[in-house]
């Protein structure tokens, strides 16, 4: 049966939906849920291109960005860490036993090593439903995981377009 339950979510739309599918299962079955999220710096909105720039030019300024970007990038973590650690209590709170961890780097691999190493059953993931050029250009991490991962996965639908477009009418 599924007893450890990784959850994996980012900060999209859908992330609530999927918690509430993973704390579920949890409660089913008597599981504990690790919340996991991944940053991957060089997505939007934490690249800085300044960083990517030779350290001979623009020294000055360069150093004074990157003190700057670097006390941004530690809020930006923070506030990150203290959402997961909501969301734990949230779950630990509805009866579920949880806790988290917050990965760099990039999010299919990471997904698939942090089931590897912490044994997980299952791994929760939530799927938007990209299709051809889309799923193409911008990849699909859930896709990843489910060709990748050591264990099952249990992919969440998000709301179709046409659902979406509906719904916002």
């Amino acid at each position: 049966m599924f007893t450890k339950i990784l959850l994996s979510i980012d900060d999209s739309d859908m992330t609530k939906h999927v918690v509430d599918e993973a704390v579920s299962l949890a409660k089913a079955t008597g599981g504990s849920l690790m919340f996991l999220h991944v940053i991957f710096p060089l997505d939007q909105p934490y690249y800085d291109t300044l960083f990517m720039q030779p350290t001979i030019l623009y020294s000055e300024l360069q150093k004074e960005t990157q003190k700057r970007n670097l006390s941004e990038w530690e809020q930006f973590k923070q506030d990150k860490e203290n959402w997961l650690r909501d969301l734990c209590e949230s779950a630990n709170s509805a009866g579920t036993k949880a806790e988290f961890t917050l990965n760099i780097g990039e999010p299919s691999s990471r997904i698939c090593d942090m089931a590897r190493s912490w044994n997980a059953d299952v791994i929760v993931i939530g799927r938007r439903g990209r299709r051809g050029f889309t799923e193409m250009f911008l990849g699909s991490v859930s896709n990843y995981v489910m060709h990748h991962a050591p264990c099952s996965v249990l992919t969440v639908q998000g709301p179709t377009v046409a659902i979406r477009e509906a719904s916002q009418q």
